[in-house]
């Protein structure tokens, strides 16, 4: 008897750490966005004046929430944009633009395959809804998109034009830090690129800091764009951070982690050319046409 109840307590303790296991290979991670437009400008090498800075909100925060199971994830925002001071002037204020226009993750839904890299990004546009097939991957466009300011005049100097795609270089870190219990990796993504203010040409440097785990098993980044290995759990840029705050491991459904079937197919080329006419109409509606643009930040 006294061997059969050993045998006993051994079956449940193995069935037990199975579960455990088991239950660990799915569940939600709760991120935060903050981005400082000011800060993120300053770190492009376009000088703000007190004027456009008064306009901007000296931070907005939008939280984001990662379901993922063994095999998929899905990660969107799920609550509204909170700008510090107001948003600056009404309308949405700039936070919200740089959600609406691409920034940040925005108000999109992306959708993790884990076997392949894969990535599908859904979002609505002129009241249709859109999937765009992508995988995780460094972008060679920089941590920051670039700015353009003057859109109006193409042969105006004094301000920061668009630049050449910057030079882009990794460097893996022996840095680690703890997130959510997780011990994290330091890679620091390092742009250079060449633009031209006052007709001197300058070299701006941007530097941002990407914190991976290999303990959760899966590959992701909150930013598509900005992912080198592991599960990513915190990004430092200037201005612009994402970083993980809480994990609760529970059952999700693969119906939350699966792209919906109800929408178009759009390619890259596609969407770049939808978002240049959208911003050419913008520009043609303000006031006096074609004024001062400032091309969206973060994951697109």
């Amino acid at each position: 008897m006294k061997k059969i109840t050993v045998a006993l307590l051994g079956f449940l303790s193995i069935v037990s750490v199975v579960n455990a296991q088991k239950k660990k290979t799915s569940g939600a991670i709760q991120f935060e966005n903050t981005v400082d437009p000011a800060a993120m400008a300053l770190a492009s090498g376009i000088q703000l004046t007190d004027q456009m800075k008064a306009r901007m909100p000296s931070s907005s925060k939008t939280n984001f929430e990662l379901l993922f199971t063994a095999t998929n994830a899905s990660y969107m925002p799920v609550e509204e944009t909170e700008d510090s001071n107001g948003a600056g002037g009404g309308g949405g204020g700039m936070g919200r633009m740089m959600m609406r226009f691409g920034g940040a993750g925005g108000n999109r839904e992306y959708y993790y395959t884990f076997a392949d890299k894969s990535l599908t990004e859904v979002f609505d546009l002129n009241d249709t809804t859109y999937y765009m097939p992508s995988k995780l991957t460094l972008s060679t466009s920089g941590p920051i998109s670039s700015f353009r300011m003057g859109a109006g005049n193409p042969n105006d100097t004094t301000k920061a034009k668009a630049a050449q795609a910057p030079k882009i270089e990794v460097v893996k870190t022996d840095s680690t830090k703890q997130i959510l219990g997780f011990t994290c990796h330091q890679a620091i993504v390092r742009s250079t690129r060449a633009i031209k203010i006052l007709d001197m040409d300058k070299n701006v440097v941007e530097e941002t800091k990407i914190w991976y785990t290999n303990d959760l098993g899966f590959d992701f980044s909150p930013n598509p764009n900005m992912w080198t290995e592991g599960t990513v759990l915190a990004i430092e840029g200037r201005g612009n951070s994402t970083v993980a705050k809480s994990i609760e491991y529970r059952n999700v459904s693969a119906k939350d982690v699966t792209a919906p079937k109800k929408a178009k197919l759009i390619s890259p080329e596609e969407y770049k050319s939808k978002m240049e006419n959208m911003m050419k109409r913008f520009r043609q509606n303000r006031p006096g046409g074609g004024g001062s643009q400032i091309r969206s930040f973060g994951m697109n």
